[in-house]
């Protein structure tokens, strides 16, 4: 069984669109993105333009529906999909729970709103080496001396977490990590501090945005950000997209479940690569391949060979 995963904020890099295989699917999903947002859409990975949460967001999404697509034109079509915060929006586009114009609507409006709610002074940072528990301690002894708060953003593995917050007191939060023994603990590239109450007003204007769009009941597997299962329905995909921003991504969990429902060949998307590498450490009977490692001919002949193996 395969498993198509997309990344989140923080996986971008310039150029990342132009480097997207060399196929027909992902030329006319590049047109037809274009299309709908009414911009060359080919102009959002410059290291001027990714300077946008708006643009990181929606080039993410643009890179994970088109790589997808020509997967599929290949003859190989994920029975599981599932995406780290934005990556979610692609995934809903894969297992067919909301049409590519609609989602790449909804994460314009959803990064705006981002943006507009922090539009600097705030972000993200990885911290390797602790658990989720004693994150939670350490933030509130943060808070406790007069700190602002910091918030656990993302579990990607159980001890590799992202907090979130003012830049200042996630400064402040990496001193103490290292202290308390963390072996890393770094800023990400991201500019907002997603996935805590800080976006929490935003959230409710995008559950309002969300109503109107339409979404249908997946024809595959959905793995959703807040719960990290398999979710079935077009409301609760929609919900897992409009709220995912507020609340912890609980992306372990989501990458756990694949292997327990038969996924046995995981594939990221582009220009992702630390999922792979989290699942290449934690779970050594499912093959994880970074498609941004490989050409798209070679990446395709080995994901026939390792599904048939």
């Amino acid at each position: 069984m395969l498993a198509l995963l997309f990344p989140g904020q923080g996986a971008q890099t310039d150029g990342f669109l132009h480097r997207l295989p060399q196929h027909h699917a992902v030329r006319e999903t590049l047109d037809e993105a274009s299309e709908a947002l009414g911009t060359d859409v080919l102009t959002l990975d410059t290291a001027d333009a990714l300077r946008s949460t708006v643009a990181v967001q929606v080039g993410l999404t643009v890179a994970g529906v088109a790589f997808a697509r020509a997967l599929a034109h290949e003859h190989l079509t994920p029975e599981i999909s599932a995406g780290l915060s934005v990556g979610a929006y692609a995934a809903a586009v894969s297992c067919g729970s909301v049409r590519f114009d609609d989602a790449l609507r909804m994460v314009r409006k959803r990064a705006e709103l981002m943006e507009t709610a922090y539009p600097a002074g705030y972000g993200l940072a990885a911290v390797s080496g602790l658990t989720e528990h004693q994150l939670e301690v350490l933030a509130a002894q943060h808070a406790s001396e007069g700190n602002q708060r910091v918030y656990i953003g993302n579990v990607n593995a159980p001890r590799q977490i992202v907090m979130a917050g003012a830049n200042g007191a996630l400064d402040t939060f990496i001193e103490r990590a290292l202290a308390a023994g963390a072996r890393n603990a770094t800023r990400l590239a991201v500019s907002v501090p997603s996935h805590c109450e800080l976006l929490a007003h935003a959230t409710d204007e995008l559950v309002a945005y969300a109503r109107d769009v339409p979404f249908r009941a997946p024809h595959s597997t959905y793995v959703g950000n807040r719960g990290g299962r398999p979710l079935h329905t077009a409301e609760a995909i929609r919900d897992d997209l409009a709220t995912n921003m507020r609340y912890t991504v609980r992306w372990f969990d989501a990458l756990s479940v694949m292997p327990e429902i038969g996924a046995r060949v995981l594939v990221e998307a582009p220009p992702g690569q630390v999922s792979t590498d989290i699942a290449r450490a934690n779970f050594p009977d499912t093959a994880a391949l970074a498609a941004s490692t490989f050409s798209f001919d070679k990446l395709a002949a080995t994901v026939r060979r390792r599904l048939s193996a």
